[in-house]
């Protein structure tokens, strides 16, 4: 009997910390982004901890970049599953760097818990203005026709081999069929430089970045990457219009550790989304371009598993590696 009741006390408090979580948690929540302060990424987790600390207290947001993002992922991995450290999964962290990377120090499909997805941030196929109109291409398919007719006439910049942007134009010319000449610069802001400039004759480009350039002139947009059209630019068609089941998001939502109960997964979902369908968030991240998306754990688990498994194909086709 004294066995039976020790056992049932050691039982209970166990379950006691998951109970008061799902009420409120008794420590404030540590929330790693695994890139520097003030990208979008940054400020979209700044946001959205300030529209949930009523339901689940004080968010401290902690900035461990490095390594594409596998630092600060990593401390992810391997920290208690309490529900008290939850981090930033990214299209880099999970889809693209299993792949790009010799050695990886967490396993992307195991060591994690889903929560919600965030965001979700077209990109864009853009022109040279210029170069467009000397060449007369004024959609997509003129693009892909030119190129046809044209092998290896035209080149793309990106910013490095590995980047979001390399790998959308390698998919686009799998996709497409063509073959164009990419040239890696050391960063995105290099590469939209040499694209303004006359350098290289198209990139993929992240919308928000771009949006400025196409409204002015400078930059032709022929074609966004996510499946639909952005509510931002409507006016630009996807490639998928062209090139059917073409979708190559830039994304990014919330994880905790591997282990981390049902229970507080669910209540820390239920928060999160909550916060994201907030008017202030979405206006906010409007600003960036950035689309909301919420979704259950076990969608957005079935969604990370499929863009890893589209990566593989994408990045060893490339032929990328970072040792």
């Amino acid at each position: 009997m004294q066995r039976r009741s020790a056992l049932l006390l050691s039982a209970a408090a166990l379950a006691a910390p998951v109970s008061t979580f799902a009420q409120s948690p008794a420590k404030p929540i540590r929330l790693v982004v695994p890139y520097a302060p003030g990208g979008p990424i940054d400020i979209t987790a700044r946001v959205l901890a300030e529209r949930v600390k009523d339901s689940l207290g004080t968010i401290i947001i902690e900035n461990r970049p490095g390594a594409g993002g596998n630092i600060g992922v990593d401390a992810v991995a391997k920290a208690a599953p309490d529900g008290l450290t939850i981090g930033i999964a990214a299209v880099a962290t999970h889809a693209i760097n299993p792949w790009l990377f010799s050695k990886m120090p967490f396993d992307a499909g195991r060591d994690f818990a889903p929560i919600t997805q965030m965001v979700r941030v077209p990109n864009v196929l853009v022109m040279n203005a210029e170069t467009a109109a000397r060449l007369k291409i004024n959609t997509l398919a003129d693009m892909i026709a030119y190129a046809k007719a044209n092998p290896a006439r035209l080149n793309y910049g990106s910013g490095g081999n590995g980047s979001a942007g390399h790998l959308a134009g390698e998919l686009f010319k799998r996709d497409a069929g063509i073959f164009a000449v990419h040239i890696p610069y050391n960063g995105g802001n290099p590469a939209q430089l040499a694209l303004l400039s006359g350098q290289v004759d198209f990139n993929f480009d992240n919308l928000a970045t771009a949006a400025p350039n196409i409204r002015s002139g400078k930059l032709k947009a022929l074609a966004v990457t996510t499946q639909q059209r952005s509510p931002y630019l409507p006016e630009i068609p996807p490639v998928a219009d062209t090139l059917k089941g073409f979708a190559i998001d830039t994304w990014w939502g919330l994880v905790a550790p591997a282990g981390t109960p049902r229970e507080v997964v669910q209540r820390l979902n239920q928060a999160f989304v909550a916060g994201l369908q907030t008017p202030e968030a979405r206006s906010r991240f409007a600003q960036l371009m950035a689309e909301p998306v919420t979704n259950t754990p076990d969608e957005f688990a079935a969604f990370m598993r499929a863009e890893l498994a589209k990566y593989e194909r994408v990045v060893k086709a490339s032929g990328a590696k970072v040792d």
